[in-house]
């Protein structure tokens, strides 16, 4: 799912419209909500996910309910007092039942697990886990929730505090025109048929990755880009690839497994990022859209028109059209594969092969994962690998390999800071694997942070960068 909370009078939700399905293996994805309620026997509701941000948003006190006192607990550098909590009788369904965490200094609760109570035997709330970070001077905000229930796990994280939209009334569309003007400057010429297709091109690939961002899909820029341009630039050089401009990276801020290519603009999802265990993996799926842009397969330059990008946020995913035509991926499968082979990586395609079989092992049983929303798929219609030659040589699968790590799980490389958008890397300490179980590729996991209090930016001295490689082991 993918929505915007409106806190506008209501607390409501606005689905983001998905694309038109397309026939082919994946096709039945799109059913997959549907398919949780036949599941559950229950009315789905995804405003329901979005509840579990709060307890009770009108009368949590004491007049309602009973506090227990816990105990006292760190939650990373916050210290919190434990209560536990249980609504007063006969105050009907939908009160919160379970367990907060409240911050010593300003009051804040910054943690919170349980349900919701029900008047019936049939529980219509699920069991959640529920954070908020401190993302501004003394304002808590909820970041993530957890859900677990009925063989049903869920994350569901929140962001976009801060965005910016777009007004009806900019000015950025108004021009001054100063008479007798002229141009002085010594560099000054004009532009050839081709460099003027070039400058179309680059006008649409902002005027789209601007939209993107206003939409709340795409992340703003982070040092994180700069680590996937490292590794795309290592594809550059190997290959001698001479380029007009520089490839530049962002991160879109979905789960599903995808990429696109925008321009001379690599985007890959938060999803597919956080599953890559080794920066072998990573420079695959970036060869992929750089094949794209080498073969010059571009996105329709009529959003070069800023007024064809003028439509709900919420349309975002319906009016812009960005993955390529599966000829278009065809060939760009097979630039990759020299891409690749043309590099520094070229000694490591057995690890890629790795996580290609890692992924056919799963497809069928998350389909919503492996369907994007709006870029490129990792796999062909009939469920194959694009890159399927780079598994070429690669070592069987052996799930109980306990040091083979084919995928990792979501949320393994990457977190969100909800107020400026931007991802952040993570910095974790190697877990010990003990069983096959413990590799839990693909799998959606308990959410648990360290909390901190907010410290305004400070600004780096020029030239530096917290930027580094992916790490090649969890």
């Amino acid at each position: 799912m993918l929505g915007r909370v409106s806190f506008d009078r209501n607390f409501t939700d606005s689905m983001y419209a998905k694309k038109a399905a397309k026939k082919g293996m994946l096709s039945g994805s799109g059913r997959f909500l549907d398919g949780l309620t036949k599941a559950f026997t229950m009315q789905y509701s995804p405003n329901g996910f979005m509840d579990m941000m709060f307890l009770d948003t009108s009368e949590f006190d004491l007049q309602h309910y009973d506090f227990t006192f816990v105990r006292e607990e760190f939650l990373g550098d916050i210290r919190t007092a434990l209560f536990d909590v249980q609504p007063k009788a006969h105050l009907g369904q939908g009160r919160f039942v379970g367990r907060v965490w409240v911050e010593d200094e300003g009051g804040n609760i910054v943690r919170f697990t349980g349900t919701f109570s029900a008047t019936n035997k049939r529980n219509l709330y699920f069991h959640f886990d529920s954070w908020r970070g401190n993302v501004q001077q003394d304002i808590w905000l909820p970041m993530a929730v957890y859900v677990q229930d009925q063989d049903f796990r869920a994350q569901t994280y929140f962001w976009g505090y801060a965005l910016k939209l777009p007004t009806s009334n900019s000015s950025d569309n108004e021009s001054i025109v100063v008479e007798n003007a002229a141009d002085n400057s010594d560099t000054g010429q004009d532009l050839s048929p081709l460099q003027a297709e070039r400058h179309w091109a680059n006008q649409t690939e902002q005027n789209v990755l601007d939209r993107l961002t206003q939409a709340g899909l795409l992340a703003n820029p982070s040092d994180f880009d700069q680590v996937l341009e490292t590794v795309t630039n290592n594809l550059v050089i190997g290959n001698k690839l001479e380029l007009p401009s520089p490839i530049h990276c962002r991160v879109m801020l979905t789960s599903s497994l995808e990429s696109i290519a925008i321009g001379n603009t690599i985007i890959l999802s938060k999803g597919l990022i956080d599953v890559l265990p080794y920066e072998e993996d990573l420079a695959a799926v970036l060869s992929f859209q750089l094949a794209h842009i080498v073969l010059g397969h571009q996105i329709d330059t009529r959003y070069a028109f800023n007024d064809r990008l003028l439509f709900p946020d919420e349309s975002t995913l319906q009016r812009i059209e960005m993955n390529h035509t599966p000829a278009q991926n065809e060939a760009a499968a097979h630039k990759a594969v020299e891409l690749f082979r043309g590099s520094v990586y070229q000694d490591k395609g057995a690890n890629v092969g790795l996580f290609f079989e890692q992924l056919n092992g799963v497809q069928q049983k998350l389909p919503a994962l492996l369907t994007p929303r709006m870029g490129d798929s990792l796999l062909r219609p009939d469920g194959q690998p694009w890159l399927a030659d780079l598994t070429k040589g690669a070592p069987a699968l052996q799930v109980d390999d306990l040091q083979q790590i084919a995928a990792l799980p979501l949320g393994s490389h990457l977190k969100i800071d909800p107020w400026s958008d931007k991802v952040v890397q993570l910095h974790v300490r190697p877990e010990p694997l003990l069983n096959a179980r413990d590799k839990m590729p693909f799998e959606v996991t308990p959410i648990y942070y360290r909390l901190a209090k907010y410290r305004p930016p400070t600004t780096a001295p020029a030239g530096a960068t917290n930027a580094s490689v992916t790490p090649t082991s969890r």
